[in-house]
């Protein structure tokens, strides 16, 4: 397994320093009445400020949204007075990446669930080090919902990260997944993510989409088709992105065709669409999350923590 290089080894720091204060701004700035896209957009801003770029677009998500969830240009929702929010950042310098989420609670009624997801994320960062098998830490986290009475979200996980990839192959199971042989490695990064629920604790796919990333770049060379995806893979390689991103693009082909474009490109199997997922409508989803760096002499960090740089 390749080391990381000293520099590598700064950048996902750095990243995971700027994510700890974007997700510290995030819980100043998430409250009821605010706009949805004016969030996405002040945190977007604020990660570019700090000197890093989003690793993808911020997801907002509401009560029984649980993934996948960003503003989509002329949005004009705002967070609800009686909600539980997640918010999901990504961070990335030099393509390396540090992923975190909070959740929120506006409701009043949902601090137990919320405690659930809090309370098994700090357990199993307690449990990550090299050699321990990521379904005993999905064990943990499965635990600590469960004695407070909510789901696990069984079919949302925690990952493994890599340079300009999100989701790099490894999962971290958020239950016991017996069948699931992988240890935690050195020189790697984690991503730990407990999710829990009210609902049925599983999510599926909504037919909304508001998130991309590049799957393939072998379109005809000279179509329209083909300079879309390469201005996009230049920007944002193979992260996922969203159509805020790309105004150019918008004021050339209009927002309805630009739209237009990538669903069709997503349908050709040249993007990757990523729909909103949810659970059942009525019930609610927590989320927290942290990304642990494992060094090449087996010591962690939990770089996106704040208490990591006091």
């Amino acid at each position: 397994m390749p080391v990381l290089a000293e520099e590598d080894v700064r950048s996902y720091i750095r990243a995971g320093w700027i994510a700890s204060r974007v997700k510290e701004r995030a819980s100043k700035e998430v409250r009821p009445g605010a706009k949805v896209l004016d969030i996405a957009n002040s945190l977007e801003s604020y990660i570019v400020e700090l000197g890093g770029m989003p690793a993808f677009p911020v997801n907002i998500s509401i009560n029984f949204e649980a993934a996948h969830r960003t503003a989509y240009l002329g949005e004009e929702s705002v967070i609800p007075e009686e909600s539980v929010v997640k918010v999901d950042i990504g961070v990335h310098v030099n393509g390396f990446i540090a992923d975190t989420a909070i959740t929120l609670d506006f409701s009043g009624r949902m601090a137990q669930l919320v405690e659930a997801v809090n309370d098994a994320l700090e357990r199993a960062l307690k449990h990550v080090r090299p050699g321990v098998r990521v379904s005993d830490v999905g064990a943990l986290i499965e635990r600590a919902i469960r004695s407070r009475g909510f789901k696990v979200v069984k079919n949302l996980s925690g990952h493994s990260l890599d340079r300009y990839v999100v989701h790099a192959g490894e999962t971290v199971p958020n239950y016991r997944e017996t069948l699931n042989l992988s240890r935690f490695r050195t020189s790697a990064a984690y991503a730990i993510e407990p999710f829990a629920s009210t609902g049925r604790g599983l999510v599926s796919s909504e037919r909304r989409v508001y998130i991309y990333a590049v799957r393939r770049l072998d379109v005809e060379q000279g179509t329209r088709e083909a300079r879309i995806i390469e201005e996009i893979y230049r920007k944002v390689r193979t992260l996922p992105f969203t159509e805020r991103w790309f105004p150019e693009l918008v004021s050339e082909l209009g927002l309805h065709g630009f739209r237009g474009v990538l669903s069709e490109l997503a349908r050709r199997g040249y993007l990757i669409a990523y729909p909103v997922l949810s659970d059942v409508p009525g019930s609610f989803v927590a989320q927290a999350e942290e990304t642990v760096l494992i060094l090449d002499d087996g010591s962690t960090l939990v770089i996106t923590s704040k208490e990591s740089y006091v």
